[in-house]
């Protein structure tokens, strides 16, 4: 993955990311802060949910918007690199790595 700061100040964070087709990233969450997500290129799907049961696919120009707290990875398509630009909005650690959520 390739992560660029663009903006780190007080409750914001602004970035753009690109990931390797076909990566799957580890479970984590964003602290206290609310997540938002613009897909420039490529997919994206997010797992989330109880087990990462349920999830959302992001392409090209889709929004999409993640909650505080929820557990969740993503995994970029096989077949292009996946580029987005991230807004996060809230208090907390950027990222904290978690085991898979719990099944129920």
């Amino acid at each position: 993955m390739d992560r660029r700061q663009l903006l780190d100040e007080r409750d914001r964070w602004i970035g753009w990311v690109q990931t390797t087709p076909g990566v799957a990233g580890g479970w984590h969450y964003h602290g206290d802060r609310d997540t938002y997500v613009f897909m420039l290129r490529g997919s994206l799907r997010v797992e989330f949910g109880p087990g990462g049961s349920e999830s959302i696919t992001l392409r090209a120009g889709d929004f999409a918007f993640v909650p505080p707290r929820t557990v969740h990875r993503e995994i970029t398509g096989n077949d292009e690199p996946g580029e987005a630009f991230v807004v996060r909005i809230g208090a907390g650690p950027q990222n904290v790595n978690v085991d898979a959520p719990d099944p129920e």
